[in-house]
């Protein structure tokens, strides 16, 4: 029979195989149509009244497609909406955020060394402050701003900027830069859910009753649209951060979000700008090294070591249980012995400088704190030590297994 963790650990991966499936499906046709908009030929007087259009090639087949600013002379029946990708990308994105962050917040996303919040308070905060993003932004865009482009872009990255400093200030790195690419993402897809579908919708309804539409919900939404199309590399940054202890453990790791959105906006200027057939802005390029380098240097120049660090942070009952076990001694020499030459403040393992995704196993409590993720990767499965390098045996694996299960049995 599955342990409880074993299928904690399962529905997790089936969660965020959902979430990466939806986000390329969303982000694949965001990327084309933009793509699309920016190359057609709008220099040919077309008898179907069409804005632009372009041929393209694919799969063996030819394509001739076609752009109405507003719509043909007869509603198609058979009309494809594009919207499901975003929603579902950001449903199945929330109960990933869920399933992490919130019912594993004394590990992930509460860090008392930061701000000593309790579990409820740091994740209203979480819930808060996502929905406070786009409420800003939609107040902003709706504002004399939404003329001006340029200045809008300007105030939405002031925005974020502060963000990825605030989220520092309560959060762990690791979920303060996760939660910045959630606080994107929520802008992004409530873009799609609030504005740029309700108004595609109006004008649908519009030509179908006979009307001629505002060409303002074109507009509107057009804008809205751009901004996504900037927003989606630095939100794909975000979400894979917390793999990297480099960005998310940094002294400075606002400062490396706030420079990964320029990133974005120089990427997406050369793409954008090929795609309008504009050139090729090479600078583009160089900036994104540039901006690259400062990341990586800032991530290690001074190297971040807190104030505290090594100072033994209280456990929660749960993993006070752990701790308290008969046969925790005897984990903690194997763990320690096996493990801690890698996960430790300074690693002993030849090449390996920092400890992988920041997970320290060096101290007694730290294990304590960490027996879900040693039960699963070097109990459960032989995940860790990588390639068994440290020589671990099964005889050791198998009493990881009983300290776990025993205490979760005895109600852990």
């Amino acid at each position: 029979m599955y342990d409880f963790i074993v299928l904690g650990d399962w529905l997790e991966f089936a969660v965020r195989w959902l979430h990466v499936i939806t986000a390329v499906a969303w982000i694949g046709s965001s990327f084309y149509f933009v793509a699309l908009d920016l190359g057609l030929h709008r220099d040919r007087k077309l008898e179907s009244g069409a804005d632009g259009e372009e041929w393209q090639v694919h799969g063996g087949g030819f394509y001739h497609i076609q752009k109405y600013l507003v719509a043909p002379e007869r509603m198609p029946d058979d009309l494809v909406w594009f919207k499901w990708e975003s929603y579902a990308t950001w449903l199945s994105g929330f109960a990933l955020l869920a399933l992490v962050y919130y019912l594993g917040a004394d590990l992930y996303l509460v860090d008392p060394n930061v701000a000593d919040l309790k579990v409820w308070q740091a994740i209203l905060i979480s819930v808060a402050s996502l929905a406070l993003g786009w409420v800003l932004y939609d107040v902003l865009c709706k504002s004399g701003l939404g003329e001006s482009p340029t200045t809008l872009m300007v105030f939405l990255y002031l925005i974020l900027v502060a963000m990825a400093w605030g989220y520092t200030q309560v959060f762990t790195g690791r979920a303060a830069l996760l939660h910045l690419g959630a606080f994107t993402a929520t802008i992004m897809t409530a873009n799609v859910f609030m504005v740029i579908i309700p108004n595609q919708k109006i004008v649908v309804a519009d030509l179908i009753a006979g009307r001629i539409p505002d060409p303002k919900y074109g507009k509107i939404a057009k804008l809205r649209s751009t901004h996504n199309n900037y927003l989606t590399l630095p939100v794909i940054f975000l979400m894979l951060s917390n793999h990297y202890p480099l960005a998310f453990a940094s002294q400075y790791n606002w400062v490396i979000a706030s420079l990964v959105f320029l990133m974005g906006v120089t990427i997406r200027h050369w793409f954008n700008t090929r795609h309008a057939r504009k050139g090729s802005p090479t600078w583009t390029w160089l900036a994104t090294v540039i901006l690259f380098i400062i990341i990586a240097w800032l991530s290690t120049a001074p190297l971040f070591r807190s104030e505290t660090e090594g100072a033994a942070l209280p456990l929660s009952p749960a993993q006070q249980k752990f701790a308290e076990a008969a046969d925790f001694a005897e984990v903690t020499d194997i763990v320690m012995g096996r493990c801690s030459m890698c996960h430790a403040a300074e690693p002993g393992y030849d090449g390996i400088h920092y400890a992988p995704k920041g997970v320290m196993l060096d101290r007694p409590e730290e294990i304590a704190r960490r027996a879900p993720e040693i039960y699963l990767q070097a109990g459960v499965s032989h995940a860790m030590p990588p390639a068994n390098v440290s020589f671990i045996e099964p005889e050791e694996r198998a009493k990881i297994v009983a300290w776990y299960r025993g205490v979760t049995r005895d109600g852990g």
